[in-house]
């Protein structure tokens, strides 16, 4: 049980794959379109419950209860090596040198 007043994660559907767009790519058409909204507990529920929260900027959002207390969590995405390479590329030519 996770009581009232807790701070969570919803996910909301906006859209079902039928109601998205035709402009769409194939496989992007049949998924449904959804949101994560973060907010505090209006009752008391239960992992995957649907709940009603209401956001730090005081809006009211129904959706399925995902998280409790949820991190937050910033990625700038995988290790890419080419970056180094740019990066070594850069600091040369900043430093004036030759980078042949």
């Amino acid at each position: 049980m996770i009581d009232k007043g807790t701070y969570v994660r919803i996910r909301k559907t906006i859209l079902k794959p039928e109601e998205r767009s035709d402009n769409l790519p194939e496989d992007t058409k049949k998924v449904p379109f959804k949101m994560w909204i973060k907010g505090y507990l209006m009752e008391d529920s239960d992992l995957f419950d649907i709940v009603n929260i209401k956001t730090i900027t005081g809006r009211s959002e129904t959706g399925r209860l995902k998280e409790a207390n949820p991190p937050y969590k910033h990625s700038y995405g995988d290790f890419i090596p080419e970056i180094l390479t740019l990066r070594d590329i850069i600091k040369r030519d900043i430093r004036g040198e030759n980078h042949e």
